[in-house]
């Protein structure tokens, strides 16, 4: 079975929010954003650090999301991830409230540029096609993912089947790749001393890892 995640390097994050941006280009969003970095201070006077929180959904093993949907617009893949049917989605944000991440954004209105307004939506996948008043959020780039299997592929190592947000990280913080095989790299980070989920006390068992900050 293979089970796909994400770690992400706090100690190499640089908050260049070339992931943020990216993730906007490859999924045609407009005045919402899959993708957060949250900028905090960290500590206290004199021994005070900046903490750089990248915030995409975290694809959990036991979505709280999934169990509040009324339509079952939300569904979570055999292959780990999360991902929202638009047609079935009809807007009451009840996902967006059990959501501990806040990773789900509400689309009041879709406005694309006339230059991706003209194209044709046969051309990109159904996850990329928002609608208005329907509530969305990030997707690992699963229409690249499903292209794995066509290409011969490994997400994680080739770009053309690797989420945006990995392939244009300027610091090399994002890692991806099948949580389920015990060579890969991934595997690999999340049994690190660093390795560590956000609020593990939700119960939601996340699929994004991260590897604390080291001080210098």
């Amino acid at each position: 079975m293979t089970h796909w995640a994400m770690v992400i390097d706090l100690n190499k994050c640089l908050g260049c929010l070339t992931c943020t941006v990216a993730c906007e280009v490859e999924n045609y969003l407009q005045g919402i954003s899959w993708g957060r970095v949250i900028d905090f201070e960290d500590g206290e006077y004199p021994n005070v650090r900046r903490t750089l929180l990248p915030m995409p959904c975290m694809h959990c093993e036991e979505p709280a999301c999934v169990n509040v949907c009324p339509t079952e617009a939300t569904i979570r893949r055999e292959d780990g991830i999360v991902i929202i049917d638009y047609d079935k989605c009809i807007g009451c944000r009840l996902c967006m409230i059990a959501c501990p991440y806040d990773s789900r954004v509400y689309v009041e209105k879709v406005e694309l540029p006339i230059s991706l307004s003209l194209l044709k939506t046969e051309v990109r996948s159904k996850s990329q096609i928002l609608k208005e008043r329907i509530v969305s959020k990030c997707t690992f780039c699963v229409h690249k993912i499903d292209k794995a299997k066509e290409t011969g592929k490994t997400p994680g190592k080739d770009p053309e089947v690797t989420p945006t947000c990995v392939n244009t990280c300027v610091g090399n913080a994002r890692h991806f790749g099948d949580l389920d095989d015990p060579e890969g790299e991934v595997s690999k980070l999340v049994r690190s001393m660093r390795a560590f989920v956000l609020y593990e006390e939700a119960k939601t068992r996340p699929s994004v890892y991260y590897l604390s900050k080291q001080r210098r």
